[in-house]
């Protein structure tokens, strides 16, 4: 990461706003800046066509993202550990979830071709991918912190 005293921007994951907050004051609940609701609730964030670029691009932590789709057996089977997950990755990782039948566009753009797939961008780019279900809350964490 930085020096403590360095600000990194944190994307919102209720008005996808970018904030800047320091590095010291990330695991000190903070609220975003225009919204004012809290940049991270240990809950995955609904990504959509305008909101996932944003996150993936402007945010300085790393991103992990579930691609699913709501009639995905493996992926609604997932879910809970995956929700859990975020609360034993943020707020180093943003956990979000992003449903491939709503945009189609951005899993055909990063080639999806199975579900669920759990890809780690950092920086805005990939660097994991790993397709199939998780079991556990704690396998999805070690994978992501293993990549980080």
């Amino acid at each position: 990461m930085t020096d403590s005293g360095d600000a990194l921007h944190i994307v919102c994951p209720h008005c996808h706003t970018t904030n800047r907050v320091r590095v010291a004051h990330l695991h000190h609940a903070p609220d975003c800046g225009h919204c004012h609701q809290a940049l991270f609730e240990a809950q995955p964030v609904a990504l959509d066509l305008t909101s996932f670029d944003k996150h993936i691009g402007r945010s300085h932590v790393p991103v992990l993202v579930d691609f699913w789709a709501p009639w995905c057996g493996p992926c609604r089977a997932m879910a809970p550990a995956y929700a859990q997950a975020a609360s034993l990755l943020e707020p180093q990782v943003r956990v979000a979830k992003l449903n491939t039948e709503e945009a189609q566009a951005i899993a055909a753009r990063f080639n999806i071709r199975s579900i669920p797939t759990l890809a780690l961008f950092v920086g805005g780019q990939e660097v994991a991918r790993q397709a199939g279900a998780f079991r556990s809350a704690q396998d999805i964490a070690d994978w992501t912190r293993s990549h980080v």
